[in-house]
């Protein structure tokens, strides 16, 4: 059937001509295209980039280009693009590609470190990147002001500086146990940690950092002291035997713990970056400072074995200062040497009265005017046994009112102070000026005397019992003999005896007519003159 029959009007023929014309233009739009896509992801890739920094780490260990990632808080900010040396070649540099959310972290105070397994005071760390590998950790700064090229922290820093709390300066004499990381304790409560520690700026001490956590910093006020709390304080007094530690941490790892001196919450609050006094333990710490010492050296003629630095000087009990130093020196007048002792005596601990005598706005030289009254009374140093068994020295001051007289030389920059022996040095002398005196008897000479005597004396003995003792035992025969007639005579029925007694009888009756005899003339005188002349008669 046609068209026309239908009725329908026939279509128009394409104009093929048109078409072959316009084909062209259509493929040049997937090109176009192509680049225009291009174009908006090279676009978006430059705004989605954020900055690349350049970091300096010592050693490149655990880290490679294209695989180790930066992390904050868990979450990845960045990748190391790559890893080249410095041209003297002391350090790596590691070029990251930081996040569009990471240009907060190009401020000049941020810090990375290269977060591995570490063992440290604080405990084990780092443990998740035994599988997962090493990466570079980051802490944001809080810096004004901006950089690209930083250095790179060897260890994790120990506070985050979005973590709440305050910081401080402790300054001691010694750094003790404690290392970076170590706890801080209020009430036997970590509260805290030290943060780094370096030598004071003349080198006579440590200077630490530590941070106190909010809202513990709170509790450390202006007067607040600190001490170590490392290791174990033991003590033997009347009281008994006490042990005395904060933890097993600051056993183990050492520790530091602070207090205020009434015990209870300071009025007013440190601010951050007050400097405080470390103390060697918490009787020293919560004492009443001891104020400017007095330094004093006594010198020695004798042995300073056992005597070290920090030994203290004592008074009657009351320990008043620690020694300095020991040495020794050469006296070219008395051509001997000498040990000199050099210690710092504290006028506080010997009561308020004494610290204010010694502390005298007018007197600048009271300390020693008064040291020099003390000595011309007797004061003295002696050395003196601490410790039986460790033949531990200490040097101890007192009153010896027979001492010597001395004078102290006020114009030295160092006060010198009298000393007296010990009791055990005078009984060492007089020992050996015993044995030197027991040196110069002659023994020989005695013992080949006595031993000629020994030969006399036996010789007479020998003599006695040959001659003098016979006889001696005649004699006492005889004596004998003698004493027994005797005792044979004196017997009771003796005839001696009896003659004796009638003889003293008649004695005894002869007595009796004489006495009447003479009471007789006595009565008649006559008779007598009577008597006289008859026999002057009879004579004639």
């Amino acid at each position: 059937m046609s068209e026309n029959e239908s009725g329908t009007p026939p279509l128009p023929e394409p104009d093929v001509e048109k078409a072959n014309r316009w084909l062209p233009s259509l493929v040049w739009l997937i090109p176009l295209l192509a680049a225009l896509i291009g174009l908006t992801l090279v676009v978006k890739m430059v705004l989605d980039q954020g900055p690349t920094v350049i970091v300096s780490f010592r050693s490149a260990d655990g880290l490679e280009p294209g695989k180790t990632k930066v992390k904050y808080k868990d979450v990845d900010i960045g990748l190391v693009r790559s890893i080249s040396l410095e041209r003297d070649l002391s350090n790596v540099l590691v070029t990251i590609d930081m996040s569009k959310e990471a240009k907060r972290f190009i401020a000049a105070d941020t810090r990375f470190w290269v977060v591995k397994p570490r063992i440290g005071a604080s405990g084990v760390s780092g443990l998740n990147t035994l599988l997962s590998g090493s990466y570079i950790g980051v802490d944001a700064g809080k810096s004004e002001e901006t950089k690209t090229q930083f250095v790179g922290l060897e260890k994790p820093p120990q506070v985050s500086r979005d973590e709440k709390g305050t910081m401080y300066t402790l300054r001691g004499d010694t750094l003790g146990s404690i290392d970076v990381g170590s706890p801080i304790f209020y009430r036997r409560i970590q509260v805290g940690q030290v943060t780094g520690f370096d030598l004071d700026e003349k080198g006579r001490g440590v200077q630490m950092s530590v941070f106190v956590s909010a809202p513990y910093d709170q509790y450390v006020g202006k007067n607040t002291r600190w001490w170590h709390a490392s290791g174990v304080d033991v003590r033997l007094d009347s009281n008994g035997f006490k042990v005395n530690t904060q933890s097993l941490a600051a056993l183990l790892v050492g520790g530091i713990a602070f207090e205020s001196v009434s015990g209870q919450k300071p009025a007013t609050v440190a601010p951050a970056g007050s400097e405080f006094a470390l103390a060697a333990d918490q009787a020293s710490a919560l004492r009443e400072p001891d104020g400017v010492p007095i330094t004093t050296v006594l010198y020695f003629d004798q042995s300073l074995r056992g005597l070290s630095p920090g030994a203290p000087v004592d008074f009657r009990g009351i320990v008043m200062g620690e020694v300095r130093s020991v040495g020794v020196e050469f006296d070219p007048v008395k051509k001997n040497f000498r040990m000199p002792v050099t210690v710092d005596m504290y006028p506080a601990r010997l009561g308020h009265s004494f610290a204010q005598t010694i502390a005298s706005d007018h007197e600048r030289n009271a300390g020693p005017l008064v040291l020099e009254r003390l000595v011309a009374r007797g004061l003295r140093g002696q050395l003196r046994t601490g410790n039986l068994l460790t033949g531990q020295l200490y040097v101890a001051l007192d009153f010896f009112p027979n001492a010597a007289p001395a004078k102290l030389d006020l114009t030295q920059e160092v006060v010198e102070v009298p000393t007296v022996p010990n009791s055990l040095d005078e009984l060492q002398t007089q020992i050996s000026s015993i044995a030197r005196k027991l040196d110069k008897v002659p023994f020989e000479d005695i013992g080949k005397n006595l031993r000629d005597t020994l030969k006399s004396a036996n010789i007479l003995f020998k003599q006695l019992d040959a001659q003098v003792v016979p006889e001696m035992k005649d004699t006492l025969g005889a004596a004998r003999k003698t004493f027994s007639e005797a005792d044979q005579l004196l017997q009771k029925d003796s005839p001696v005896q009896s003659d004796l007694r009638e003889a003293l009888q008649q004695l005894t009756q002869t007595l009796q007519s004489l006495n009447a005899l003479s009471d007789y003339l006595e009565r008649h005188p006559e008779s007598l003159i009577r008597g006289k002349q008859d026999k002057r008669e009879e004579r004639k």
